[in-house]
C-alpha cells in the first residue's frame, strides 16, 4: 500500500499553502465517512444480538450462530486486509474505494433482508471483503490529497472515527432497533455508502500513476483456511461441549498446520500477503501482540455484555446502546492523555500500565451480579476505554517509528489485520466459554423437565428463558440470569488474561537493551 509512490492532486501540486482548502477537507470528510462505516459494523451488531436470537424478533439464531455473526464479518476483513492494499496500488485507490463501497452497501442490504441465520453469516462475510477494500484505499488517499505539512493532521481526525463508531454504533443500533425491525441495523450502510460513493467521484483524486505488485494467492488462500478452521474448532467446540471431538480436534490442529505452512510460504515469496518477516523485529511484535490481546478482551466482553443488559437487566436495545456508550468515553480520554504521557515516560511504562488498566476493567465484571447497579458497570467500561485508549494509540505510533519508511504500508496493515484477528479470537474463545460454562452451570438445575426440552434451554440463557415463558415457570428466568452472571464471571478472568499478557508482552518487547534495538528486516 505504497501511498508515498502514488500520485498527488492538484491542489497538492499547486503550491504552498497555510492551510487545507476547503475541497480537501471535503475530500477527507469521505474518507472519514467511509471508515466510520466500516468501524460501525464492528460495533453495531453486538446490540442486536439478543434480537437475532429471538425466534419472532429475530431469526431464531443459536449462540455458535451469533458468534459467527461476528466473526465471519472480522475474519474475512482480516485476512484480505493485505490484498486489499495490493489492489489498491495496482488498480487505483479511488476505484478500489468505489468498488468496496459498492461492495458493501450490497452486502448490507442482502443483511439487512437475511431469511435465515446462515445467509446473514454468508452475507456479513460479503461484507467484510468490501471492508477490506475500502480501508487501505482510504488511508492512500489521505496521502494524496494532502501533503507532508497537513497530513498528520488529516490521519488523526481519520483516525479518530474509530472512536466515534465506538460511541455512536451501540446507541445508533439501539435507536433502530427500538423502533425498526433487526435489519436496519444493516440497511444504514446503504445512504452512507451512496453519499460516499458521490463524494468519491466530485472530491476525490483519480489515478496517474500506479504501483504494480504481484498477488499472493496461495497465502490469502492459506490464511483464510487456517484462520477459518481455528474459529470454526473453537466455536463449535464451545458448542458441542465436546473438546474430544474428532472434527473438533482435526479442526484445531488442521488451522494451525495450515497457519504454520501460511508464514513458511510468505517467508519465500517476494510479495506476501501478509509480510511475517517484520515480526523480526522484537518490538514490532510486542506492540502487535498486544494490541491483538487488547482487543480480544474488548470483542469478548461486547459480545456478553450486550446480553447482560439486556438479559439479566431487562434493558431495551437503545438502553443498552446508551449504557455501552461510556467505554467509548473512555477511549476518547485515554488517547491524548497517554500521549502527553509517552513524551514525558517512554512507551514501555505508559503502555504497560494502560494495558494492566484495561485489565482491571475486564477482571471487574466478576463484581457484578443479577441485581447490581449500572453506575459501577460503567466504572469498569470507562476503565477498559481508557486502556484501550492509552494503549492503541502509542503503540501504533511506536510501531510506525520503529519500520523503516518503506515498510510503513506494511506494518500498518499487518497491525490492523492483528487487530481484527483478536476480535475474532476473542469472540470466538469467550463466548466458547460463556456457552460451556453455562450450560454445565444450569443443566443440573434442569433435571426435573424433559430431556429434549431441559437439552434445547441449556443451550443459552435465550433458551432458557423462552422456555419458561411457555412452561409458565418464572424460576428459569432466575435460573437463566444466575447461570449466565457465573459465565460472565468465568470469561471475564479469560478475557483479562489475555490483556495480562499484552502488558507482560509490552513490558518485555520495549526493555533497553544495549543493543539490537532494532533488529535487521
Amino acid at each position: 500500500m505504497a501511498a508515498q509512490n502514488t500520485a498527488t492532486t492538484d491542489a497538492a501540486q499547486a503550491g504552498p499553502s497555510h492551510s487545507p482548502t476547503g475541497r480537501q477537507w471535503l475530500a477527507l470528510s469521505v474518507l472519514v465517512l467511509s471508515q466510520l462505516a466500516v468501524w460501525l459494523d464492528n460495533t453495531v451488531l453486538n446490540v442486536a444480538l439478543k434480537t437475532l436470537a429471538d425466534p419472532t424478533e429475530g431469526l431464531s439464531a443459536s449462540p455458535n450462530q451469533l458468534q459467527w455473526s461476528i466473526s465471519s464479518y472480522t475474519l474475512v476483513f482480516a485476512v484480505l486486509l493485505f490484498t486489499g492494499g495490493v489492489l489498491a496500488d495496482r488498480y487505483g485507490h479511488r476505484r478500489l474505494l468505489l468498488t468496496g463501497m459498492v461492495l458493501f452497501g450490497a452486502a448490507s442490504a442482502w443483511a439487512a433482508y437475511s431469511g435465515s441465520a446462515t445467509e446473514l453469516i454468508v452475507a456479513r462475510g460479503a461484507m467484510g471483503i468490501g471492508s477490506a477494500l475500502i480501508m487501505p484505499a482510504t488511508l492512500a488517499l489521505i496521502a494524496q490529497v494532502f501533503d507532508e505539512r497537513h497530513r498528520a493532521t488529516a490521519i488523526a481526525i481519520w483516525s479518530g472515527s474509530s472512536g466515534i463508531a465506538i460511541a455512536t454504533g451501540p446507541m445508533l443500533s439501539g435507536v433502530l432497533l427500538d423502533h425498526f425491525w433487526w435489519g436496519s441495523v444493516f440497511l444504514v450502510n446503504v445512504p452512507i455508502v451512496v453519499l460516499c460513493v458521490a463524494g468519491s467521484f466530485v472530491f476525490l483524486p483519480g489515478v496517474v500513476t500506479r504501483v504494480r505488485q504481484k498477488f499472493d494467492p496461495l497465502g490469502v488462500v492459506l490464511s483464510t483456511a487456517g484462520l477459518f478452521a481455528i474459529v470454526w474448532g473453537v466455536i463449535e467446540g464451545g458448542h458441542r461441549n465436546d473438546w474430544t471431538d474428532p472434527a473438533i480436534v482435526g479442526a484445531l490442529a488442521g488451522g494451525v498446520v495450515l497457519v504454520g505452512i501460511f508464514v513458511l510460504v510468505e517467508l519465500r515469496v517476494a510479495n506476501p500477503s501478509f509480510d511475517v518477516r517484520l515480526f523480526r523485529d522484537i518490538r514490532f511484535t510486542g506492540a502487535s501482540v498486544a494490541v491483538m490481546l487488547t482487543f480480544f478482551g474488548l470483542n469478548g466482553s461486547m459480545y456478553y455484555t450486550s446480553f447482560y443488559l439486556q438479559g439479566v437487566h431487562g434493558q431495551t436495545p437503545l438502553e443498552c446502546g446508551l449504557s455501552i456508550a461510556p467505554v467509548a468515553l473512555g477511549v476518547l480520554l485515554g488517547a491524548p492523555l497517554s500521549a502527553k504521557l509517552v513524551r514525558a515516560h517512554g512507551v514501555r511504562p505508559v503502555v504497560t500500565a494502560a494495558m494492566l488498566i484495561a485489565t482491571t476493567g475486564f477482571v471487574a465484571y466478576v463484581l457484578l451480579d443479577e441485581t447490581s447497579g449500572l453506575p459501577l458497570f460503567w466504572v469498569f467500561l470507562i476503565l477498559q476505554g481508557l486502556g484501550m485508549g492509552a494503549a492503541v494509540a502509542p503503540t501504533t505510533e511506536a510501531i510506525m517509528a520503529i519500520l523503516p519508511a518503506d515498510r510503513t504500508g506494511a506494518g500498518s496493515a499487518v497491525n490492523n489485520s492483528l487487530r481484527q484477528i483478536g476480535g475474532v479470537l476473542g469472540v470466538a474463545v469467550l463466548g466458547s466459554v460463556l456457552v460451556s460454562v453455562y450450560r454445565d452451570r444450569v443443566t443440573p438445575r434442569l433435571s426435573g423437565l424433559p430431556s429434549r426440552a431441559a437439552d434445547r434451554a441449556a443451550e443459552s440463557p435465550e433458551a432458557t428463558r423462552l422456555l419458561g415463558a411457555k412452561m409458565r415457570l418464572p424460576r428459569l428466568s432466575a435460573i437463566a440470569d444466575e447461570g449466565f452472571v457465573h459465565a460472565m464471571h468465568v470469561a471475564s478472568v479469560v478475557g483479562a488474561a489475555a490483556a495480562a499478557a499484552g502488558a507482560l508482552i509490552i513490558w518485555w518487547g520495549f526493555r533497553r537493551t544495549s543493543s539490537g534495538a532494532r533488529s535487521s528486516m
